[in-house]
């Protein structure tokens, strides 16, 4: 069986150097290295260009770590090696940050080298909780780096926020997503907190909240996000309409992307693959650690886990052009589809906004067929 081509349109860039290291954070990180900041954007250049066609990119992802821990210097270099990049009129650019790494001079620094989007790790102003995910971002430099942001013509701006943190309350959630309200800013992301091995929460015994209070916060900030007129378009995403994240949603169609750096992953020509966490190794020019060869079942299961993130769902005439096959000739959902568990019309299967929580089920259940 002949799959379609999937143009390559879509670029991610892992830089994994921090200020400071977050006690939940599973990511490929090191502490800031002047020594080592050179040496790694030179290897990220080599192998941008051993490995890029030159294709039209529309969505190109800088994220981390924390590539505003760089400095200016350093940016400048980075975005001299991005020039290499064949980007659309319309590509959106988003760079990840702290808001108390990221200066005036860094933002028309962005804003200079075409930067349009910007997402912020805010978490919580929560003192009490940023003590424990050993966060050290403040109201006055979220509220700054905000303001900063749109004074320079930077105004899609997504914040992060993290919930589910033992010990957290009802009402500290309340009070974050009130801050975050008040930014007024276009996006928001949202994530239960996990507690992953190898991070300093697992190795000091932290415990995950209660799964009924982490289902009760999430319903809260369905509502309260949906109330203040987001559209949650994405188990953990919310937009305004039309600030839907571009490059994002890739991930969630299935899609094919570079993904470069130390840490990185991508998914080119059926195969996806995870560079490196060794900034050592990747320095040395070894870069893919891993790699999975898809069957075409392989690549119909990842649509369908994916796809049925977002509130589009799978696009049945997209999964027969892609496999040749109809999805109910696949997949067995007829039964959730009269429980109301999923929605099926002539175009799309999607899961209803109330099963977003319990999707991983749900997939399980489809996949039996």
């Amino acid at each position: 069986m002949i799959l379609l081509k999937n143009d390559i349109d879509a670029v991610y860039i892992h830089i994994p150097f921090c200020n400071y290291i977050c006690a939940y954070c599973d990511f490929c990180k090191v502490f800031y290295n002047k020594e080592y900041v050179n040496k790694y954007l030179d290897a990220l250049d080599k192998e941008i260009k051993s490995n890029y066609k030159k294709e039209v990119i529309t969505s190109l992802y800088i994220g981390g770590g924390t590539p505003s821990s760089l400095s200016i210097d350093e940016l400048k270099k980075l975005f001299n090696i991005l020039e290499i990049f064949n980007l659309s009129k319309d590509c959106e650019i988003t760079f990840e940050s702290n808001p108390d790494s990221l200066s005036l001079d860094k933002i028309k620094l962005l804003k200079k080298h075409g930067i349009n989007r910007v997402s912020l790790g805010v978490e919580t102003i929560n003192k009490r909780l940023q003590e424990i995910l050993e966060r050290k971002t403040n109201k006055d430099d979220v509220i700054r780096c905000i303001n900063n942001l749109k004074t320079n013509g930077i105004t899609n701006i997504n914040v992060d926020l993290i919930y589910a943190i033992n010990g957290e309350s009802i009402n500290d959630l309340k009070n974050d997503l009130n801050f975050l309200l008040s930014l007024v800013v276009p996006h928001i992301s949202t994530y239960s907190l996990i507690i992953e091995d190898n991070t300093k929460l697992k190795i000091n015994n932290v415990k995950n909240i209660d799964k009924s209070i982490d289902r009760e916060m999430y319903d809260m900030i369905s509502d309260t996000l949906k109330d203040n007129n987001y559209l949650h378009y994405e188990i953990s995403n919310f937009a305004k309409e039309g600030y839907q994240s571009k490059h994002n949603l890739k991930y969630w169609y299935n899609l094919e992307y570079y993904g470069f750096g130390c840490g990185a992953s991508g998914y080119i020509n059926n195969i996806r693959y995870t560079n490196t966490r060794s900034i050592s190794k990747y320095i040395k020019g070894k870069t893919i650690i891993d790699k999975e060869i898809l069957t075409i079942k392989d690549k119909m299961f990842y649509e369908v886990m994916l796809n049925l993130r977002t509130n589009r769902g799978i696009d049945k005439v997209v999964f027969k052009d892609k496999y040749k096959a109809n999805i109910d000739d696949i997949f067995n959902y007829k039964d959730l589809v009269k429980e109301k568990v999923l929605y099926e019309d002539e175009r799309y299967l999607k899961v209803y906004e109330d099963y977003f929580y319990v999707l991983d089920d749900v997939v399980c259940k489809i996949m039996v067929k």
